[in-house]
């Protein structure tokens, strides 16, 4: 309000540590006409038990990031001009987003810790059938329970169908990995799919974080994926579990033809790998491609990374 001229023109930015009022957001962005990229980092509301509410049908805002933003969820009501949003925080009710009138929503990347009292919850209660370009989604779990809950692919249909790249962060080592099929189900168009996992060497334990259960889920037995071409998997070690995952994968997927093998990602904590762990497991992915390759029904070629 004190400098409307400056802020008129502003197409790019970035406040960290700030406490809004329930509207201010909003009107933040409807009074930066030219805003295409807003960060909020390390912000709150002044309420963190209610939402934060963005509603500007007539901004053209395409970008947004909010970084460890506490309040109970974000709710993009009306932004239509909205391309790629980044939401990273704890401090979440289920669903974290909802996401309404966004229609050329192309690209979402959601980091999430559930709390104890939190139970996981469909992806079709936060992405919005209006987001029909959606073409990229990353989910993050940090290694801690996996916060979403697989359903029936017919209810992702409409919002998955033009899906292309799916990467699913940080699952946890113990979880069984069957269930990450829904979204082959769900997804017709999707190419690329990575999957990866972290291991904490520090051992550090994240404080009111949902207790990790495994996630049960069987693929329909005539799921047939015509368009996959890639299987990425990170930090994936066991033997038998990455095997039998690859052949799963290998039964409903027509047409794969690349499957890479890569290490692991250090903890961010920690920030190291033990080269005598590293060999190890090295020699384990090593031992998968040949256990595969073995068999004559493979027709992908396995890359270790």
């Amino acid at each position: 309000q004190a400098y409307p001229v400056a802020f008129w023109w502003l197409t790019r930015l970035t406040l960290k540590n700030l406490v809004f009022g329930h509207s201010d957001v909003t009107e933040l962005i409807n009074a930066c006409n030219k805003l295409k990229h807003l960060t909020l980092s390390s912000c709150r509301l002044v309420d963190q038990r209610s939402a934060l509410r963005i509603d500007t049908p007539c901004s053209g805002l395409r970008r947004l990031d909010c970084i460890r933003f506490r309040c109970e969820r974000i709710e993009l009501i009306s932004v239509p001009e909205l391309r790629t949003v980044l939401c990273c925080s704890r401090h979440y009710e289920n669903p974290p987003v909802r996401f309404g009138d966004v229609p050329q929503l192309c690209h979402v990347n959601l980091g999430y810790l559930a709390k104890v009292s939190q139970a996981p919850f469909m992806l079709s209660e936060c992405l919005s059938r209006s987001s029909r370009n959606l073409s990229k989604l990353n989910l993050n779990f940090f290694s801690q329970t996996i916060w979403i809950q697989p359903e029936q692919p017919k209810r992702l249909t409409a919002i998955f169908r033009n899906l292309t790249d799916m990467y699913l962060f940080g699952i946890f080592p113990e979880c069984d990995l069957s269930w990450t099929l829904f979204i082959l189900e769900a997804a017709p168009a999707l190419r690329n799919f990575k999957l990866s996992r972290t291991r904490h060497a520090c051992g550090k334990k994240l404080y009111d974080t949902a207790e990790k259960t495994n996630v049960v889920w069987e693929p329909s037995k005539d799921l047939k994926h015509l368009n996959l071409k890639l299987l990425m998997m990170l930090g994936f070690e066991e033997e038998v579990k990455v095997t039998n995952y690859i052949r799963l994968v290998m039964a409903h997927v027509v047409r794969l033809k690349r499957i890479e093998l890569h290490g692991e990602d250090p903890c961010k904590e920690c920030n190291a790998i033990d080269p005598r762990r590293s060999q190890v497991d090295e020699a384990s992915r090593r031992q998968i491609k040949e256990r595969l390759t073995l068999e004559s029904s493979l027709s992908a070629k396995i890359i270790i990374c």
